[in-house]
């Protein structure tokens, strides 16, 4: 599927002008119509998906209780 830049920056939650920034810097394919860019969507669901990922396994991690330590011992 094929959508607008401003479309992806929507989707991205970025700034049109990164896109387009992107796109110039051929970090981003897309196709030129002769009065927009378009891109193809799909190039996008494996980085969204990973960012999905990384963001619950860092949950995770933040939300695991350190483990009490059974060779403190009390000093006092």
């Amino acid at each position: 599927m094929y959508m607008t830049v401003e479309e992806i920056a929507n989707y991205l939650s970025m700034p049109i002008e990164q896109i387009k920034r992107y796109i110039a810097e051929k970090k981003i394919r897309a196709i030129f119509d002769g009065e927009q860019y378009y891109v193809n969507s799909a190039q996008f669901e494996t980085h969204l998906h990973q960012v999905e990922d990384l963001k619950r396994q860092i949950d995770e991690w933040r939300n695991t209780p350190i483990p009490d330590d059974i060779d403190v011992k009390d000093e006092d």
